[in-house]
């Protein structure tokens, strides 16, 4: 089933009877799931399950929905913040459909928009640990979408919260799209709100009292993502002036799509045609031609996509000059609360320790 399916039936907007019934049948199964991590997650509170802690801090950024939240932004600000400070940082990824030591997806998009950090790609997080901390001499770990991934013992929680799909239409997987009770929330040390600036402020507003009902205290931080330019297979910056006024088509794969189409549209770019694939979509060259050819149809100019998409399509895609084919390039701002989150990681005893994984 494709994704934009399986969201129009779950979040109500497909009215039809087979949809409805779909409903019906997913949302026993919702409960079964919401079950078993309430019980999984006791069982780490009550140390019946056991967490491995390693000798520097470990930050986590996570969510509690699936895909589309905006944490890969957030990773990428945080890792820069840590290298700007002198300190050294490794990302831990699953890598996504990747095997150990493979790089693809967002662990490259990762590596290319993290110079100097080490990217580890393992689904054993402590194995993964254990390599950053020896291999690369980390002086903190950044834990990739660590939330629900508990055998790796964090000082730092950080949980992205997307204003436009907050929590996941209220219901767990696979009714909804949370990955975990909203409770979950009271294990968060803060919260960022991220594509702030495409909610209201009454939207921000039931946004946070949510948050504090589930976890009251934490702080709370608002973020947006900014097209700063496009860029080209050669690196060539194009300004995002140069693409308004300009019929464009947009692809990608990703967990929110409607938000990045939004976001060119706030940036005044004429999309005429999008094509949303599934997130983590492996491209091919078919996939490419018939982008350019739809592009073709639509008389679009340009083609555009997010740079996690690029990072797998730019080499497939046809050899053509006749129009751009480029990625936006994004940058996290802060709206509100940076500086409690830069409080909370300057606060991290972070230093050059003797580093090793004990039990």
């Amino acid at each position: 089933m494709r994704q934009n399916t399986y969201r129009s039936i779950i979040s109500g907007a497909d009215k039809r009877f087979r949809a409805s019934f779909l409903r019906i049948i997913l949302r026993p199964a919702g409960i079964l799931y919401g079950l078993g991590m309430r019980i999984r997650n006791l069982m780490y509170d009550l140390g019946i399950l056991s967490s491995c802690s390693v000798e520097v801090p470990v930050i986590s950024i996570g969510n509690i929905t699936t895909g589309g939240t905006g944490k890969t932004p957030l990773v990428i600000w945080m890792c820069n913040y840590l290298h700007q400070k002198g300190i050294r940082c490794a990302i831990l990824t699953r890598g996504y459909k990747t095997q150990p030591e493979q790089i693809s997806d967002e662990p490259a998009l990762l590596t290319k928009a993290c110079p100097g950090t080490a990217v580890v790609v393992n689904a054993d997080r402590i194995s993964g640990a254990r390599k950053a901390i020896e291999q690369h001499q980390a002086q903190v770990l950044v834990l990739d979408d660590g939330f629900q991934h508990r055998k790796l013992k964090r000082d730092l929680d950080i949980v992205a919260i997307d204003a436009t799909c907050p929590f996941g239409y209220n219901r767990v997987l696979p009714a909804g799209l949370l990955r975990e009770p909203k409770s979950c929330l009271k294990r968060a040390s803060a919260a960022v709100i991220t594509r702030f600036d495409q909610a209201d402020e009454a939207q921000i507003g039931r946004i946070e009292q949510e948050i504090h009902r589930y976890a009251p205290g934490i702080p709370i931080a608002k973020a947006a993502h900014r097209h700063t330019h496009a860029a080209t297979y050669s690196n060539a910056a194009i300004e995002l002036d140069q693409l308004r006024g300009k019929p464009v088509l947009a692809f990608c794969g990703i967990g929110n799509p409607n938000a990045f189409f939004d976001r060119l549209r706030r940036n005044g770019i004429d999309t005429v045609e999008t094509i949303a694939f599934n997130d983590h979509h492996l491209y091919t060259t078919q996939d490419l031609k018939q982008i350019f050819s739809r592009a073709d149809a639509c008389g679009a100019e340009a083609i555009v996509c997010t740079q996690k998409d690029w990072v797998k399509s730019a080499l497939l895609a046809p050899d053509r000059k006749d129009r751009i084919f480029a990625y936006l390039v994004m940058e996290l701002e802060f709206w509100d609360g940076l500086d409690t989150i830069t409080g909370l990681v300057d606060n991290l005893p972070i230093g050059n320790l003797n580093q090793t994984a004990k039990p």
